[in-house]
């Protein structure tokens, strides 16, 4: 039905494009372009079902962009490289004149600092223009705010609270590695923590918050509580939250290797001088620690990430659940990538499709869980992640 141009060529885009060309009847035509081209060619090279190309690009370079743009005339956008380089593409499809779809929202490359103003500027822009900007269209962000979404169509009057719960139960057997991206990764978990509670945003110190969840299949994980993107944009949709806050497990040798990285600075995100050359520790840091796209092979366990919901249905309390386990080594065996890329992948796919069979299109810039989240949910089950759902549990927190 169209073409798309994929930017990025990590894990999640290796997952994302082989279920492009799963999905022939809907991508037609896929360009991966990345700074590196020969990471592009890698995946392309397992692509026979639908008509791929590769390109170089620098996704700084608005100008690079269009041209590249001009050059393949794409219905659709895929930004899945990193979020410093969001604003500089939604340039580009504006001058262009093409949609966009992301998976996390921008940050400045000098600044740890998550939110979403930068890109809900572009509003006016893109509605202008007649496109369509589609936030955060991963798993979380992305499937936890469709999650909401559909439970507040089907299951609540009011949501009241909302507890978003990440869980990676795998096994990469590094002695350290982040699951995407190190620089991104790390950089996201040594931030103060912040949860929205009656109407006010409160900060704690970073994983100073922490307790024990019980995750379907996996059973009790120590889970500590983060600030994550897509709360920002779910208190806004939906008012009646009372509380929100996102958490995530981790390992205590995890957590020992990312105090040494703190305590010894090589987590700095400000240029310093090296041999007369400057560069950023967090930076080189993420060029000696292991490529989050080959952890696959040897993965072992699964990810169990959901929403626990609270709220009034028909004048009563009600509480529901709804989360995905995915398999590290089902994954693997489908795609070549590990389950954290699978289930960022596989959802911008969906998002994508949605968009180019004419469900998801609406000009703007709009959070995932601003569109119908049903055939969402349908895809999910019918692209490798399927959700279950519980009624009346003891949500535990």
């Amino acid at each position: 039905m169209g073409k798309v141009l994929v930017i990025g060529a990590g894990g999640v885009s290796t997952v994302a494009v082989k279920k492009m060309a799963m999905n022939a009847d809907v991508f037609t035509d896929i360009m991966i372009a990345t700074r590196t081209k020969e990471k592009a060619d890698k995946i392309a090279e397992d692509i026979k079902a639908v008509n791929v190309q590769t390109r170089q690009v620098n996704a700084d370079h608005v100008a690079e962009l269009v041209a590249l743009f001009n050059e393949f005339k794409p219905d659709l956008v895929v930004n899945l490289a990193l979020p410093y380089q969001d604003l500089s593409i939604m340039d580009a499809c504006l001058a262009y004149g093409v949609s966009y779809l992301d998976t996390a929202n921008y940050e400045p490359l000098d600044e740890a600092k998550y939110q979403y103003s930068w890109q809900w500027a572009y509003k006016e822009r893109f509605e202008q223009a007649g496109l369509t900007a589609i936030l955060g269209c991963g798993f979380d962000p992305g499937v936890t705010g469709v999650f909401t979404a559909y439970a507040d169509k089907h299951h609540f009057d009011e949501i009241q609270y909302l507890d978003i719960v990440d869980c990676n139960a795998g096994d990469h057997h590094k002695a350290f590695a982040t699951n995407f991206n190190p620089e991104i990764n790390i950089r996201e978990i040594t931030q103060r923590g912040k949860y929205y509670e009656n109407g006010e945003w409160k900060e704690t110190d970073p994983l100073s918050v922490h307790q024990p969840l019980n995750y379907p299949h996996v059973g009790p994980k120590e889970s500590y509580l983060m600030y994550h993107e897509e709360l920002e944009s779910l208190v806004k949709n939906y008012p009646t939250i009372k509380r929100a806050r996102f958490w995530m497990t981790f390992g205590q040798e995890y957590l020992t290797h990312l105090r040494v990285i703190q305590n010894i600075g090589m987590d700095r995100i400000d240029p310093i001088l090296f041999n007369g050359v400057e560069i950023v520790p967090i930076q080189f840091l993420k060029a000696v620690l292991p490529n989050p796209g080959d952890l696959g092979e040897n993965y072992t366990g699964e990810t169990s990430i959901g929403c626990r919901i609270r709220g009034l249905k028909a004048g009563k309390e009600q509480t529901y659940y709804v989360y995905n386990n995915c398999s590290h080594e089902v994954a693997y065996k489908e795609t070549g990538a590990q389950a954290v890329s699978y289930t960022t992948g596989v959802p911008a796919m969906i998002g994508a499709k949605l968009f180019m069979k004419g469900l998801w299109t609406k000009p703007g810039v709009w959070n995932v869980e601003e569109f119908d989240p049903d055939p969402f949910m349908k895809e999910l089950n019918e692209q490798g992640l399927p959700w279950h759902e519980l009624f009346n549990v003891d949500l535990e927190l």
